[in-house]
């Protein structure tokens, strides 16, 4: 009689101690987190005798418990728990960065007008502040939602209130994102406006509708298109320069040749929405290239790991990538000139 062998795969279980105050944050509204962490690891995660008990395969088992360990230290820092945040957890644990994502975390960068810290959420973020305050150029690309807008206006406002700069100085190159808005009413700040509004929006958050209003009107702030900065030299200023992918190389040149004593400078964009006229190349990726090794000039790129936003926008940014790299993987078909010219008598 034949033997039959019947493969059998041993479940590993541990227990750890929680902080019981926070295990409601922890699993998140209705056991999402909880959730989150059983599906993406295949384990069980149960509660018992104010023990936290884990059950699967070994190496998973471990995984899940430094995971659970790590947004424990994340909701002592005040940050908020969902699947997303879980997601991202796991995936920096897994790679051993658990621990410098909590660091990143504890940075407060400034204070919102309704006193709520304004502080990294991503290691890139991090890197990201860091070379702000160390640099007197810093260069930023990176993808829609990593807060490359946000955290430049929050370091320049910072600056202002530490005193460092004088007056804070903005701009944006006036090009429609793949739509023409036609003739805007108004004078002409009116008509640059809807182009500046995500600056306008920060400053807000950051310092109070009635404080930007104030400051604009005495020039501390000043938002103006790119168009305004030629002939200018900028001193003792913050200045963010953002959306930078649509501006050509002679753009970056201009503006950076603005830089006057005892100022500083923040530019950033996103390389993947471009949104200049056919035929003009953007210059925000060969300015980085250029400038890249030169002291007191930072260049921060950060990825989809750095999403802040929806965490859909972090899966849609990846499958974007993806598309843009199949694309370039793909090479024309070579030419064959001697049938070439047969056909064509060329």
């Amino acid at each position: 009689m034949p033997c039959l062998w019947r493969r059998t795969t041993y479940l590993h279980s541990e227990r750890i101690s929680l902080d019981v105050s926070a295990l409601q944050d922890l699993f998140g509204v209705g056991d999402t987190n909880l959730n989150a962490i059983e599906k993406t690891l295949s384990v069980s995660v149960s509660t018992r005798g104010g023990f936290v008990e884990v059950s699967g395969e070994e190496g998973n088992v471990h995984l899940a418990i430094d995971t659970l360990r790590t947004l424990e230290k994340m909701h002592k820092n005040g940050e908020t728990l969902n699947d997303f945040a879980v997601v991202r957890a796991i995936d920096l644990v897994r790679e051993g960065q658990g621990d410098a994502m909590v660091a990143a975390m504890q940075d407060t960068i400034a204070i919102a007008n309704n006193g709520t810290p304004i502080k990294c959420r991503t290691i890139g973020q991090r890197k990201y502040v860091e070379a702000m305050r160390k640099n007197t150029v810093t260069i930023c690309i990176g993808p829609a939602g990593t807060g490359k807008t946000y955290l430049a206006v929050a370091a320049v406002v910072g600056m202002l209130k530490r005193k460092e700069i004088e007056r804070i100085v903005m701009c944006r190159p006036a090009v429609e994102a793949g739509e023409k808005l036609g003739f805007l009413p108004g004078d002409l700040q009116n008509k640059v406006d809807p182009y500046l509004r995500p600056l306008y929006d920060a400053l807000d958050e950051l310092l109070g509708h009635d404080t930007v209003q104030r400051y604009i009107e005495n020039r501390t702030i000043e938002i103006a298109p790119l168009a305004y900065m030629r002939g200018r030299t900028l001193k003792n200023a913050g200045c963010l320069i953002d959306e930078c992918q649509n501006m050509t190389l002679m753009s970056h040149k201009l503006i950076l040749t603005r830089l006057g004593e005892g100022s500083r400078m923040i530019l950033t964009g996103d390389i993947t929405q471009i949104d200049l006229p056919d035929g003009t190349e953007s210059g925000l990726a060969k300015c980085a290239e250029l400038l890249s090794d030169i002291e007191g000039i930072g260049v921060v790129r950060l990825n989809s790991r750095d999403v802040i936003r929806h965490k859909l926008v972090g899966q849609i940014v990846k499958a974007f990538d993806k598309y843009e790299g199949q694309k370039k993987d793909k090479k024309p078909p070579k030419v064959d000139k001697y049938r070439f010219r047969k056909m064509t008598g060329r």
